[in-house]
């Protein structure tokens, strides 16, 4: 059978290119001056994988200045496994044989390609490979793919999670890059820890329903578990913090992808984002590894959820927000950490095939929502916020989304006004080819 992630707005690139002088429709915000970069699987010709996430990184970027896009390119991450080095020797763990097609940040001037079970690969600002970067030697672990850049203090942090002994360690590196401690968080199970959040004084870990598994045969070893517990993580910023972790338990899921968390004003901990039962999760798992019985698209039941922890009492309230199958949250991550308004997602059909792809935007205080629909065999990629000169509010700024448009084979970048998705989209930069459907990326200012 044709794996689902090999096909559509999936297909895989056969080629690196650099086209310039994109065309643009509308006119370019000034303040975007700089590179949207976003990560995505792509195997070689040839290759088929036995995962989704086990495709080759390729990272695609374009770059905007003084109104005009200069260039779009895409290229291979260079890493070990691209030649087809494996992850296990007789040594253990090979760090450096990353698939690096999972994210793509920027960090005191570094341009870090992720994947949470190894090193993060350095590229060039031209996207050209760099090498495995494992933080001057103090990075013993793997490095999520989700760090979290606080705006505050400018710190990154991250953690790496193991199948094996031990199983989480959190790091934070400093606003010049230089890791500043490394702690072992006890009681950390096998768990699945994909993605995190950190609040004003917290760091909020999540272990969900998927754990290691040794029989899973995909090359990805987890799978869901009835026996796993779920719960949340709580545990104190800085020096000394993982020995005081509290786990509080809640209802059984997958949570992938964090929107944010913040500390409320009665000193509990909100935690939200999409997540997936029992059913949507094994659905989903059978699209990514490619099995009879998936979906119709990557994320079955991810449904918008909130947790709110209140460490006085012991107890989690626990609630679906809406009933709209969504993945990819962002916000404006000037309020990362702490309390936001506004929320960004993907939408995508259920698995009858109902509803459609948009660019989703939730309030929190209204508790309305706005979906864009971008057409008929269209697919926008995850939308990143980026501020408007002068901001006042918090969605004064732009949503950049990539659109791969099947019936044209082609693909645009749109520029949103995220304040008000029902408006025209600002600007629309014309790409030279389909990009491929991918996971994250990031916008890097040159500011």
């Amino acid at each position: 059978m044709n794996k689902p992630y090999l096909t559509g707005h999936f297909t895989p690139h056969v080629d690196e290119v650099t086209a310039r002088d994109l065309v643009v429709e509308g006119a370019l915000p000034a303040e975007l001056t700089g590179r949207l970069v976003r990560n995505s699987h792509n195997p070689l010709p040839g290759v088929t994988p036995t995962h989704w996430w086990k495709g080759s990184g390729m990272v695609h970027g374009i770059r905007l200045r003084d109104g005009r896009a200069e260039w779009y390119r895409n290229r291979w991450v260079r890493t070990p496994a691209l030649d087809g080095a494996p992850y296990m020797t007789e040594k253990g763990p090979d760090l450096t044989a990353s698939t690096a097609g999972t994210h793509v940040i920027e960090h005191a001037g570094r341009l870090l390609a992720l994947c949470e079970a190894n090193y993060p690969f350095e590229l060039t600002p031209e996207l050209e490979t760099v090498g495995a970067y494992d933080f001057g030697g103090k990075l013993t672990t793997m490095m999520t793919a989700h760090p979290k850049s606080d705006p505050v203090t400018g710190e990154l942090h991250f953690f790496g999670s193991s199948p094996f002994p031990p199983h989480l360690v959190y790091h934070v590196a400093s606003e010049t890059g230089e890791i500043e401690f490394s702690e072992e968080v006890p009681g950390a199970t096998a768990s699945l820890k994909h993605d995190f959040a950190i609040t004003e004084h917290f760091v909020v870990f999540v272990e969900g329903s998927v754990t290691f598994d040794h029989t899973e045969t995909s090359g990805i070893p987890y799978s869901w578990s009835d026996d796993q517990v779920t719960r949340i993580g709580v545990m104190p910023r800085g020096r000394g913090g993982a020995a005081r972790i509290r786990w509080f338990a809640i209802e059984p899921g997958s949570l992938l992808h964090v929107a944010n968390a913040y500390e409320d004003a009665e000193g509990r901990i909100v935690l939200e984002g999409p997540a997936m039962d029992r059913d949507g999760f094994r659905r989903s798992w059978k699209w990514w590894a490619g099995l009879p019985g998936h979906g119709v698209v990557p994320g079955s039941r991810s449904f918008n959820r909130r947790w709110v922890v209140d460490p006085r009492t012991g107890t989690v309230a626990e609630d679906v927000i809406d009933d709209l199958v969504i993945e990819f949250p962002t916000i404006n991550d000037d309020l990362l950490g702490r309390e936001h308004r506004y929320q960004y997602s993907i939408s995508f059909p259920d698995d009858r095939g109902v509803g459609g792809y948009g660019v989703v935007k939730y309030d929190r205080v209204s508790g309305g929502r706005q979906v864009l629909p971008v057409g008929d065999g269209r697919l926008p990629s995850e939308a990143v916020f980026v501020p408007a000169a002068g901001a006042v509010n918090e969605d004064d700024g732009y949503l950049l989304t990539v659109v791969s448009d099947l019936h044209a084979d082609a693909s645009r970048l749109l520029v949103l006004d995220a304040a008000d998705l029902n408006r025209p989209p600002v600007a629309a930069v014309h790409l030279p080819r389909r990009v491929v459907a991918g996971i994250h990326g990031s916008w890097i200012s040159d500011n």
